[in-house]
C-alpha cells in the first residue's frame, strides 16, 4: 500500500533586520506558531547587535534554537516547526524561486533593508530573499522603523508600494485601548499578520462605537 503524500511544507519567512523594535519581530513570529504556521528566520548580522542590545541575549548561529526559545520566551520544543537561515547563506532554500513559501515579512525594516529590497540589491539573504518574494508575486509586509524619514526612503518606500509589497509602518494604534509596551508592539505586529491573512488575538479590534477600550479595560478578567 502506498504511504500518503506528505503535505508541502510553505511557512512564511521572517525577516529581522537591524532597526530598533525587535519585540515587534518576536510578536509576530509567536503568533504565527500560535496559529500553526511555519517559519523560516532570517536574522540580519546588525540585527544580532540590536538584539543584543534590547534584550541582552546574544543570537547565535551554532545556538539559534536555544537563544531563539529564550528571546520569545518558551520552549525549545515548541520551535519545531522553524528553520533558521544565516544571513551570509546565499545558497539558503529560501533564496530561490523554487522554494515553496507563502510570503515574507521584514519586522522590523532599517532603511538600508528598505533602499536594499526596492533597488534589488540582495546585499544580504534578507535583501534577496526579499526580491524573490517580490519576482514571485508573493505577499510582502515591509514594518519600517525609522523616524523622521528622509525624502530618499520615501522614494524607496513608494517603489516597493508599486512592486506590490505592503508598506507598514511599526505605528501602534491606541484605540485598542493598549496601556503597556507589550500590548502596543503586539498590535503592531497584529496589524503585519493581519496584512496577509494571518488569524491573531493580539489586539482588540475597532467595532464601531467609542469607547470600546474603557469598557474592555472594566470587564472582568
Amino acid at each position: 500500500m502506498e504511504k500518503p503524500e506528505q503535505p508541502v511544507r510553505r511557512p512564511w519567512i521572517v525577516g529581522v533586520s537591524g532597526a530598533s523594535g525587535t519585540p515587534y519581530a518576536a510578536s509576530v513570529i509567536r503568533a504565527l506558531l500560535a496559529a500553526g504556521e511555519s517559519v523560516d528566520l532570517v536574522v540580519s548580522r546588525a540585527a544580532r547587535l540590536t538584539i543584543l542590545d534590547e534584550t541582552g541575549i546574544a543570537f547565535r548561529d551554532a545556538h539559534w534554537r536555544a537563544d531563539l526559545a529564550l528571546w520569545l520566551g518558551t520552549a525549545e520544543d515548541h520551535l519545531e516547526d522553524v528553520r533558521y537561515w544565516p544571513a551570509g547563506d546565499f545558497a539558503a532554500g529560501p533564496s530561490s524561486g523554487s522554494y515553496p513559501a507563502k510570503g515574507m515579512l521584514v519586522v522590523p525594516a532599517t532603511t538600508g533593508a528598505v533602499a536594499g529590497i526596492a533597488l534589488g540589491l540582495s546585499k544580504d539573504l534578507l535583501q534577496r530573499v526579499a526580491s524573490v518574494t517580490l519576482k514571485e508575486r508573493r505577499p510582502l509586509v515591509v514594518c519600517v522603523r525609522e523616524a523622521p524619514l528622509n525624502g530618499v526612503t520615501l522614494k524607496h518606500l513608494v517603489e516597493l508600494d508599486a512592486q506590490g509589497a505592503v508598506v507598514l509602518p511599526a505605528s501602534p494604534g491606541f484605540y485598542a485601548g493598549g496601556s503597556t509596551v507589550r500590548e502596543l508592539v503586539d498590535f503592531v505586529a497584529g496589524r503585519v499578520l493581519d496584512a496577509v491573512g494571518v488569524p491573531h488575538t493580539l489586539y482588540r479590534r475597532w467595532e464601531g462605537e467609542l469607547g470600546g477600550a474603557a469598557r474592555a479595560a472594566e470587564r472582568p478578567a
